[in-house]
């Protein structure tokens, strides 16, 4: 629930949103895919009973659909994660560059404002998970209070007086553009999945992950749904997309503003600022033990599989998805592109949709897995549900990409509408091409594919890899 930054979604995602791809569905949209996440999780978990692994993705992919397939998921995944955490740095510099422009009269680079936070996150990547843990949860609480406080004192304050409900139309499902609007609101949830990547550290993975998934689930489903229905009350369906131009990020502090005291609007852009950083905290995790599952298999590096002799976290993974981050940030900075549209939206959008086409993916994964032996479960937990997550969110990603000059607000000939999909089949095919290879020049690598803790016995026995993160 860090990771996908209840705060930062109604402050920042919510209103880039209404004014990049112009539609006014977007709090239709965000329910909508509450429901649909609500039925991929219900396979998704199931496999997390069988299949304990910091891989996530990556090893169900593996373990359904086959080797190729999974190492094809976990280049996607290592590029969708790095994505989001990257197109943060360019949220957090701007947010923090304007509140430290309105209340101390300073003016100050955006990434100069961004460099701290990524120091700091590089500092507590290298921790263990209990004490991020910990940070996260204080935050999570503070911003979930306060956007749900927000948004009951917009829609108690209704536009000429009128409570509308236009927005939460179902038919704006079918309108023209909503794949931008979908998949803006895939981006939000984007960090739900992480249960499973922390599976590891859990004492009973069996249970929390189910549990904490469905929470998850629930509760920003009806946040992010709730706060952007309470925008468009508050400024009136018709004018939403307008104010959502015009205000950007400060769209939802400036309509509270006239009925709350100077002290929680302060505290409100505080806590969005944090919850920024929380997402990027939460990401550069679990960006970390994505690169740890794949090294200790030796898919990557074996270099990445060690962890950290003190916090037994995986330092290596850490110390790279850093590195990676501070190049991008002094490209974007060099370069004068602009942070808040290039970086935290364009990216962070191109960080979903790798995402969308990893629980596409990993459903259809979840079928394969249970088609010979059920294991004990429904046939509406590994079957139904499972192939019914995999055709919703498969036609959403065939809309998504069909509509994403919409939803970059660049025009429908612009190579980009088609580049950015176009990586991701780049990343299944170098990593399927690789599997392959290693298939034949390292079969005992090959064979780990998937196997997480297990793959430790696949390895030289002069060079071991931890078989999780308690190994020091």
């Amino acid at each position: 629930m860090a990771a996908a930054a209840p705060l930062t979604v109604a402050a920042g995602g919510v209103t880039a949103g209404y004014a990049i791809t112009g539609q006014i569905s977007m709090p239709v949209a965000y329910l909508a895919v509450a429901v649909m996440l609500a039925l991929f999780a219900v396979g998704f978990v199931a496999m997390s009973r069988h299949v304990v692994n910091a891989g996530a993705f990556y090893t169900y992919i593996s373990r359904g659909l086959g080797k190729p397939a999974g190492a094809g998921g976990a280049l996607v995944a290592l590029v969708a994660y790095n994505a989001m955490q990257i197109g943060l740095y360019g949220g957090f510099g701007v947010v923090l560059k304007q509140f430290l422009a309105n209340h101390l009269d300073m003016n100050v680079h955006w990434l100069l404002c961004a460099l701290p936070a990524w120091a700091l996150v590089a500092t507590l990547g290298l921790l263990r998970v209990d004490l991020n843990g910990k940070v996260l949860a204080v935050l999570l609480v503070a911003e979930c209070a306060v956007a749900a406080v927000f948004s009951a004192v917009m829609v108690t304050h209704p536009a000429d007086g009128r409570l509308s409900f236009a927005t939460l139309d179902p038919s704006l499902l079918w309108a023209a553009g909503i794949g931008a609007a979908l998949v803006t609101a895939i981006t939000g949830f984007v960090g739900i999945e992480a249960t499973v990547v922390f599976s590891e550290e859990t004492k009973d993975p069996k249970r929390t992950v189910a549990r904490a998934t469905y929470i998850a689930v629930g509760i920003i489903g009806v946040l992010y749904g709730g706060a952007a229905w309470a925008m468009s009350v508050a400024t009136g369906p018709s004018r939403i997309v307008e104010r959502a131009t015009s205000d950007g990020t400060q769209l939802i502090f400036n309509l509270v503003t006239p009925y709350v005291g100077q002290t929680l609007i302060t505290l409100g852009e505080l806590l969005f600022i944090t919850s920024l950083f929380a997402a990027l905290l939460s990401f550069h995790n679990t960006v970390a033990r994505y690169a740890f599952a794949l090294g200790r298999e030796r898919v990557l590096p074996a270099a990445l599989g060690r962890t950290s002799r003190r916090s037994g976290a995986p330092k290596a993974g850490s110390v790279v998805q850093t590195a990676l981050a501070f190049i991008v940030l002094a490209g974007y900075a060099i370069s004068g592109a602009d942070p808040y549209v290039h970086l935290f939206f364009w990216i962070t959008v191109f960080g979903g949709l790798g995402v969308l086409v990893l629980m596409v993916l990993t459903s259809a994964a979840v079928v394969s897995y249970f088609t010979q032996d059920a294991r004990g479960e429904s046939p509406f937990r590994v079957f139904a549900a499972p192939a019914l997550a995999t055709l919703l969110l498969g036609l959403v990603l065939f809309i998504t990409v069909k509509e994403f000059d919409t939803l970059l607000g660049v025009a429908a000939t612009s190579p980009l509408r088609w580049a950015f999909p176009a990586a991701y089949l780049v990343a299944i095919a170098v990593g399927a091409c690789w599997a392959l290879a290693l298939r034949s020049t390292r079969p005992e690598v090959y064979a780990s594919i998937g196997r997480g803790a297990n793959a430790a016995s696949a390895t030289d026995e002069h060079e071991a890899i931890p078989a999780g993160f308690g190994a020091r």
